[in-house]
């Protein structure tokens, strides 16, 4: 058999090879090495395939068959990833040439054909953002607690840049003077009805707290003393800093000074074991609140007459304005209680405790209800209050309010005011004294 007739057979035997392995749908023949294959070599599929993917175990190499547009269409088309990589193609064990290497250098992010190390440096980023982010934000938030903190002591320094001249000041204004002798100044001086502000840093700063009188929801009562003076320290706690910003405000009115209503001297924050102290400072009654003096004592009908009488002044003063260049807004106290009310050596009353007030100006029509979201005492508030019926727009129905818990007060005096030798006294409900159904004769009439 000459060379040429070797050539036909040769070409005549390989064209029958490819038919008989593309069989009669014209599939391709493709290199198999995955576990899929299982034993075999090769496989038939619509194209060929070579697949490189990287994982956490390590590189894995596939090579095999595609079947069906589906399948050929999802894999083909996807472009490299940071992990993985496809080549496909449409010729007979077309897929036998590809490496690992060669599909190794398909992966976009693969620097020196190391793309393990660029995921889980990805993976490290995603895990430590949010605990560096979390940790900024507390950090940041620890920082503002602080400042805050700072920011309410702040105001009292606020001349600090010219200490020496206040110093001087307040040297001048204080000295050996009486606290009558200051607030004799202070009511001429057009600054309210307490002490100008710099004597009132100076005041507050030189108390001696000597015995704690009180305690309520509010804070503490403290006996203190102030060049050898009583004064009464009301000590507020941080939580409650709306009332005693509402109650240094009112107290600060102009010709708000008034003999049945407690004196008012300075106000003013310090910082005391870490911690920010909201004082108030006014004139000290050892006989204390109308409360208490009505559990020890039972009174004369001259003195509760008296005690009446001059509650009702400080209440009238209260709710009048005055009108002038300075003049003075209405004033609805809105707490009004035994427990709120002082009893002074002259066996008189001053009411106190100004931190729910309300206060109206006829000139703009104005009312100031304050930001303080508390409200009285239930056993002293009016019907309208309980059911949530009161005008809150109208001035005139917080003096209704007034007039409501007065009434409940006077009873609380004349229970405890004899005549005759003979007293009327009832049970009491939590400490508050209450009405009996009948009284005693000779006392009903008081």
């Amino acid at each position: 058999m000459d060379r040429c007739s070797v050539q036909v057979f040769l070409l005549l035997l390989l064209q029958t090879l490819q038919t008989s392995a593309e069989g009669s749908d014209g599939q391709l023949v493709c290199l198999c090495d995955s576990p899929k294959c299982l034993q075999a070599t090769l496989c038939q599929g619509t194209r060929c395939f070579s697949s490189v993917k990287v994982s956490s175990s390590g590189v894995v190499f596939e090579r095999g068959c595609l079947e069906g547009l589906e399948k050929v269409l999802l894999h083909c088309s996807t472009n490299p990833s940071f992990h993985q990589a496809i080549f496909c193609c449409s010729q007979d064990m077309c897929n036998s040439n590809t490496t690992t290497s060669s599909l190794m250098s398909l992966l976009p992010t693969a620097p020196e054909g190391e793309p393990v190390r660029y995921r889980v440096e990805t993976l490290a980023l995603f895990v430590l953002g949010p605990v560096v982010v979390l940790a900024l934000l507390s950090l940041v938030s620890v920082l503002a607690c602080r400042r805050l903190h700072h920011g309410r002591l702040q105001r009292l320094q606020e001349f600090d840049t010219e200490q020496g001249a206040i110093d001087g000041l307040i040297s001048s204004n204080v000295g050996d003077s009486t606290l009558a002798d200051l607030l004799d100044h202070s009511c001429t001086s057009g600054s309210g009805s307490g002490l100008p502000f710099l004597v009132q840093r100076t005041v507050a700063r030189q108390i001696s707290l000597m015995e704690c009188v009180g305690k309520g929801r509010y804070g503490e009562v403290w006996r203190g003393q102030w060049q050898g003076e009583n004064v009464a320290v009301k000590i507020f706690s941080s939580r409650d800093e709306k009332s005693w910003f509402r109650e240094t405000e009112i107290y600060n009115t102009v010709l708000l000074r008034h003999e049945n209503i407690l004196g008012f001297m300075a106000s003013d924050m310090t910082s005391r074991n870490s911690s920010t102290q909201l004082w108030l400072i006014t004139h000290y009654h050892e006989n204390g609140s109308l409360y208490d003096y009505l559990q020890r004592v039972a009174v004369e009908m001259s003195e509760g007459l008296a005690m009446a009488a001059s509650i009702a002044c400080g209440l009238v003063h209260l709710h009048t304005e005055i009108f002038g260049t300075e003049g003075k807004p209405a004033i609805a106290h809105r707490d009004l209680k035994s427990k709120n009310i002082l009893v002074t050596k002259e066996l008189r009353c001053s009411i106190a405790d100004l931190g729910l007030a309300v206060t109206h100006s006829q000139a703009d029509n104005l009312l100031d209800v304050g930001n303080n979201p508390k409200v009285g005492t239930k056993r002293y508030m009016a019907p309208e209050v309980l059911d949530e019926t009161i005008q809150t727009d109208c001035f005139d129905a917080y003096k209704r309010v007034d007039i409501w818990a007065f009434g409940l007060v006077l009873w609380e005096i004349a229970r405890r005011t004899y005549s005759n030798d003979s007293l009327c006294s009832g049970e009491t409900d939590e400490g508050v004294l209450v009405p009996e159904p009948l009284c005693q004769a000779d006392c009903t009439a008081h």
